[in-house]
């Protein structure tokens, strides 16, 4: 396994920047997740790393060594691409071969090597079919198993899930983590999913417009966010922003004077009963029930407030409530504020025992 260095990495096409001055470490052995909306730059990164773009500035370096003079197929890495790749006219068995062939491994040991590896991924039984007999999800676990023949240090996936449905993304996710942890190899995998992301990395790195907002691991970046971008970005529901003028009793938290947002996860809103939460430090809401959705262990409720702007309340149970007025109640520990910019203050706020 390698680690990767990007230093002061940058990226021009023409004139337009798309990369400038980022720095990242990616520790060895890890799995490391590059999430963000389309056009932040994962990809380019990505593509970087593996030497099929070139860089404007900065340096890589794989494993400590300067990868400035070095061609992609000596980097000592894998790369998995979303749309498979495959030799159609070949099988199963011929493409997981052709680079052991051009590697000049003897005949039996590349039997044995690809028997190995298709028993890893689960391909044992596809060995003699072609491209078009496959699933979708089979014929990825081919395009995996390709590139495992070449017993890389590094992986590299660009959205290797993204044709396939629901179903076998999941699937899929269960078994790249598995043989994470079984090859032990770095895995740097872009993704503009952040359900992949969470469950997937051990490490998440969220980009926007080119740069690093936030890295660190999924707990993290969610329970910690440094942004709203981070905050809404990564959550399923995004977390709930509004302004601070709605939270009149806000300042009994001694409210900085730069704060203008005030953000809280829709699963630590709680619908207030009587003077249930008269007692405790928070905050309390007025609006309108408008919907909610059912989704099996969860519910979503969506509640308008009174200057208009809509917030995502979410359980786990089914309360069977009227469309009517509501007041919700969100605890002092679980208020995040933001300023003008859109960066986070006062995390002290959070971190209050019992608050």
């Amino acid at each position: 396994m390698s680690s990767i260095v990007l230093n002061n990495l940058k990226k021009n096409y023409g004139a337009k920047t798309i990369i400038e001055r980022l720095n990242l470490r990616i520790d060895a052995g890890s799995f490391t997740v590059l999430v963000g909306p389309s056009g932040c730059g994962k990809s380019t990164v990505l593509r970087m790393i593996a030497g099929l773009e070139s860089v404007t500035g900065g340096d890589i370096y794989i494993g400590e060594k300067s990868m400035a003079s070095v061609e992609p197929g000596k980097r000592g890495v894998a790369m998995v691409f979303q749309n498979y790749a495959l030799y159609p006219t070949m099988t199963v068995n011929g493409n997981i071969e052709y680079g052991l062939k051009n590697n000049k491994v003897p005949k039996n040991e590349r039997s044995r090597i690809i028997n190995e590896i298709a028993k890893t991924v689960g391909l044992t039984a596809h060995l003699n079919k072609k491209p078009h007999q496959l699933s979708g999800g089979e014929r990825q676990r081919v395009a995996l198993a390709r590139a495992m023949v070449k017993k890389p240090q590094v992986f590299l996936m660009d959205e290797p899930l993204s044709n396939l449905d629901a179903k076998l993304r999941q699937d899929l996710r269960t078994q790249l983590i598995k043989l994470h942890r079984d090859i032990g190899a770095t895995f740097v995998y872009v993704t503009h999913d952040q359900v992949e992301a969470m469950s997937m990395g051990t490490k998440v790195v969220l980009m926007n417009s080119g740069e690093i907002v936030q890295e660190g691991s999924p707990h993290t970046i969610y329970t910690d966010p440094k942004s709203i971008f981070s905050a809404k970005f990564i959550g399923t529901p995004p977390m709930n922003i509004i302004g601070v003028d709605l939270c009149k009793n806000m300042n009994d938290f001694g409210l900085p004077a730069s704060a203008r947002y005030i953000g809280f996860r829709p699963e630590k809103i709680k619908f207030v009963a009587d003077d249930e939460f008269s007692h405790k430090k928070g905050i309390k809401l007025r609006g309108q029930l408008i919907t909610h959705e059912v989704l099996g262990s969860e519910v979503l409720y969506k509640i308008q407030l009174e200057n208009g702007e809509m917030i995502t309340v979410k359980y786990f149970d089914d309360l069977d409530l009227r469309f009517d007025k509501t007041e919700v109640f969100i605890k002092k520990k679980h208020l995040f504020l933001f300023d003008e910019t859109g960066e986070r203050l006062c995390r002290e706020l959070n971190e209050e025992a019992g608050a």
